[in-house]
């Protein structure tokens, strides 16, 4: 190294400068990775804790938020409760403050489930769904307070069962008059209602949400049908019990050990006559007392080819083979004014289950010997024992059941303890089809055709299965027969779809030696046992509806077709042997229609098992 390198290197400042110009000094910035990378960490767990705290504190008020909904809707619920109580005993004061509270409960849960952060949640798919339910469970309660509780109560608690029936059965019929219109309004908005509450959505988790909106739907459903029975109860109870003028009545008391169309045998018969909401029955008749009818009546073509051979018109045992009853309460007004000369009003029928509801209500009856007969008995005793008991004196039995009826009557139009007992105990009747309305104004037939208490075949397309039973044995052991049906029909993927018809009936007569009134067959052309029960039973289809095949427990049968207010019928004869089980199965191809498909139970002793399983194809 020479001396001037050496120099250089002993005095850098002095490298790449001339003589007496100033030294520069580079000074190189490092760039501090670490320094950036510690702020970019920071910002994001700050941004991280701060979204955190958002996410817990919108946990927390969702949390809250929902148990106030929940409670609140636990409240509306109560008072809605305590309000419809207060109404039916009468009291306004604590129906309308318990109706203002349901009200503001209903109001208080809906704010809950609809503000910011609730309504932002619900919006999230999948995961909002639960509070996207709840939202919508919250408006039909409100909705069902606002519109239907409040101005139920408003209409006041004239309505109430012991305002409405006063001493002696008699029925109050203007108030019934003055809240007609309010009870359609309201009747017309918890259909709405309830329609909203049949399309809440079905939560994907949270099963309590679930239950809710199962439980809203199922009540809902249930009062809307109340409300609407209750709106066509105050248009046709005023007028049909004798507001502008005496009404009469044909009534029939059915014995359903015998099975007909519309429930059983024709047994006995009375006539009501009501003026001013007073019913009262001043004649009671057996069967054998319209055996004079000679007069046919004309039901149309339709009605005379399918029962025409068995002479519906002229023979009172024949008169309700058809389960459509405005045809058996023409032809028993027929009869009655060939017997009588008088012309009614309308028929009404019912039966022994239902007259064990009603002494259920009012309690038992004494018969002239001292026999007691209560809700327990009288169904075993009118459609049993009574058959054993007087087996070989038809007149002394057909007398006895004319007895009970009179003392039940005798008892309903006196003191009634406690109205609302007797009117549930009409209206469970009534939902299992055991009391039957025609009426001979068309205004008022209008009205009952489209209701339980109507028991009409419906003209329309909508699926259809009307299983109908005609005893064939003449005998009475419908009274031990049991029923299930079944309904299944494939979707909806064409124009038509494949369904079947299952009915099952069981012959549960004990072991005993039975009449032959009751356990034998009047023509035996079967050449069954006794103890066997013949049965004719009936398909009423849905419109359209073909006939692919019938069988009885497994082999192809014979089988007799008609029509029926547009519905193809399908007979088959059937006999159901003591202690065994029958099965009929029907296949057929019917229109893939749009509706509900509807199963009508035949008013017979037992309680059937009834299955469906047919796709709405207008859903």
């Amino acid at each position: 190294m020479n001396d001037q390198s050496r120099g250089d290197a002993e005095n850098p400042g002095a490298s790449g400068t001339s003589a007496g110009e100033p030294s520069v000094r580079r000074i190189r910035k490092r760039t501090n990775v670490r320094s950036k990378s510690y702020k970019r960490k920071r910002s994001l767990i700050t941004g991280g804790f701060v979204a955190l705290l958002v996410v817990v504190a919108l946990g927390l008020w969702l949390g809250y938020s929902a148990r106030e909904a929940r409670a609140n809707l636990f409240e509306a619920r109560n008072h809605a409760q305590l309000a419809k109580d207060a109404l039916l005993d009468g009291n306004t004061e604590d129906a309308e403050r318990s109706s203002a509270d349901a009200d503001k409960y209903a109001n208080q849960a809906y704010d809950y489930t609809h503000n910011v952060p609730w309504s932002v949640a619900s919006a999230i798919p999948w995961l909002g769904s639960p509070l996207e339910t709840s939202q919508q469970i919250s408006e039909v309660v409100r909705g069902l307070t606002s519109e239907v509780l409040t101005p139920a109560v408003a209409a006041g608690t004239s309505l109430a069962p012991n305002q409405l029936i006063a001493s002696g059965g008699k029925v109050n019929l203007r108030p019934l008059q003055d809240a007609a219109p309010v009870l359609d309004q309201t009747a017309v908005a918890a259909q709405r209602w309830d329609d909203q509450a049949q399309a809440i959505d079905e939560p994907t988790y949270l099963a309590s949400v679930s239950d809710a909106r199962t439980q809203l739907q199922d009540q809902l459903s249930e009062l809307s049908k109340l409300l609407g029975n209750t709106a066509i109860a105050a248009k046709l109870a005023p007028t049909m019990l004798g507001a502008d003028g005496p009404r009469n009545y044909f009534m029939a008391f059915q014995t359903n050990a015998e099975a007909r169309g519309t429930g059983g045998l024709l047994g006995g018969f009375g006539v009501i006559r009501a003026n001013d909401g007073v019913a009262r029955v001043d004649t009671l008749g057996r069967n054998s007392d319209l055996v004079g009818a000679a007069a046919p009546l004309d039901l149309g073509p339709e009605f005379a080819a399918q029962y025409g051979q068995s002479r519906p018109t002229t023979d009172i045992r024949n008169s309700n083979l058809s389960s459509h009853f405005p045809y058996a309460a023409q032809i028993w007004k027929s009869m009655w004014a060939q017997e009588s000369g008088e012309q009614v009003d309308g028929a009404i029928a019912t039966d022994p289950i239902a007259l064990s509801y009603v002494l259920d209500a009012i309690g038992p009856v004494k018969m002239p010997d001292g026999e007691v007969i209560n809700a327990d008995n009288v169904v075993e005793l009118t459609e049993s024992t009574a058959y054993v008991r007087f087996a070989d004196d038809n007149n002394a039995r057909k007398q006895y059941l004319q007895t009970v009826a009179s003392r039940v009557i005798d008892k309903m139009t006196g003191q009634i303890q406690s109205p609302q007992k007797l009117l549930d105990a009409l209206g469970r009747a009534a939902g299992e089809r055991r009391i039957a309305v025609w009426s001979t104004h068309p205004e008022e037939q209008a009205i009952l055709s489209g209701t339980l208490l109507g028991h009409t075949v419906p003209n329309d397309a909508a699926p259809f299965a009307g299983v109908v039973i005609n005893n064939q044995a003449g005998g009475k052991l419908d009274y031990h027969t049991t029923r299930e049906i079944d309904y299944t029909a494939e979707s909806c993927a064409g124009d038509t779809r494949r369904s079947t018809v299952t009915v099952k009936l069981t012959n549960n007569t004990p072991a005993g030696d039975f009449p032959d009134y009751v356990a034998g067959t009047f023509i035996n052309t079967l050449g069954v046992p006794k103890g066997t029960n013949v049965s004719a039973v009936s398909l009423l289809a849905t419109q359209g509806a073909q006939l692919r095949n019938v069988t009885v427990d497994g082999k192809p049968a014979v089988f007799l077709t008609g029509k029926e207010m547009g519905h193809p019928l399908f007979d088959v004869l059937v006999p159901v042997r003591q202690g065994q089980t029958t099965e009929i199965k029907y296949q057929l191809t019917e229109p893939a229609a749009p509706g509900e498909a509807r199963v009508p139970v035949q008013p017979l002793v037992d309680d059937p098992t009834v299955t469906v399983d047919v796709p709405n194809c207008g859903a």
